[in-house]
């Protein structure tokens, strides 16, 4: 007939007192790395850049916002710079909403200039067609319509855009020999005859 044996003794590996189990603790895990990155100045001065252009969005100065967080997303933490493209993206739509207040089409290229220099394209894109609907003869609008189609590759585009540019101001002509984001389409020679129609 068998008999029950005794429980076995669990001896602690913390020095505790045998029969009682060894307490394990549980590190937490974090999905990446650290769950707070370390507190250096560069750190610092991110998050003071950060504090002034949220008080600039709360203003209502979102464009001078938009400008801030654009800069400091090239050396922004990982942890912030997904806030950023958010508050990036808040600007961008802030300042469409108030589109219609553009005191002329000239201020409204000026604003689409600065959308395209800051790499939001289609954005540029539209208030610039939106200038060419209203003024159909609106040559430094073809002329953004070219730069966009330039720094974007769109060589095609960027030829007809500079052609009708260059048809309602020859001045465009010279202006986009010095012009270096027309550097995707120096070597076509389609560009090289437009702007050198004398060689």
């Amino acid at each position: 007939m068998a008999t029950k044996s005794a429980a076995p003794t669990i001896v602690s590996k913390a020095g505790k007192s045998p029969g009682k189990p060894a307490v394990l603790r549980k590190i937490p895990r974090t999905l990446a790395g650290n769950t707070h990155p370390p507190d250096d100045a560069a750190r610092k001065s991110t998050l003071s850049l950060y504090e002034t252009a949220i008080k600039l969005m709360q203003s209502g100065k979102y464009e001078k916002a938009h400008d801030a967080f654009v800069k400091m997303l090239e050396s922004a933490p990982a942890d912030l710079a997904a806030s950023i493209r958010r508050n990036i993206t808040i600007c961008v739509a802030q300042t469409q909403d108030s589109s219609n207040q553009f005191g002329s089409p000239e201020e409204r290229y000026d604003y689409a200039v600065s959308l395209l220099n800051h790499g939001h394209y289609e954005d540029a894109r539209e208030h610039l067609q939106a200038i060419l609907l209203k003024e159909k003869s609106a040559d430094y609008a073809f002329y953004g319509l070219a730069l966009l189609s330039g720094m974007t590759g769109d060589a095609d585009r960027c030829i007809e855009h500079l052609s009708e540019a260059i048809r309602l101001n020859s001045q465009y002509r010279f202006q986009a020999r010095l012009d270096s984001d027309f550097d995707s389409v120096c070597e076509d020679p389609r560009f090289t005859e437009l702007l050198y129609p004398e060689a």
